[in-house]
């Protein structure tokens, strides 16, 4: 069975800054939170190495799209 891919065009504003609005401000913090207890988590039972550091690198980067997930639609379009 093939996946389905998504192939639909960007958004005119795909690589604007948008202002998030106080509701997704909101859902931000909370991920946020999330974001910092599983670095916790992390800090304190994964040894330190470069996979330890490979790991907090990769959460940060997630931390960083979850806000773009939060303000955008799969287009690129603002989310309302």
């Amino acid at each position: 069975m093939a996946s389905k891919q998504f192939n639909a065009p960007m958004h005119e504003n795909t690589f604007h800054y948008l202002s998030p609005s106080p509701a997704q401000i909101e859902d931000m913090n909370i991920m946020r939170k999330a974001a910092t207890t599983y670095n916790d988590a992390i800090e304190q039972l994964v040894p330190d190495g470069p996979d330890k550091m490979y790991i907090i690198r990769k959460l940060r980067e997630v931390a960083m799209w979850v806000n773009v997930a939060i303000t955008r639609e799969a287009d690129g379009a603002p989310r309302e």
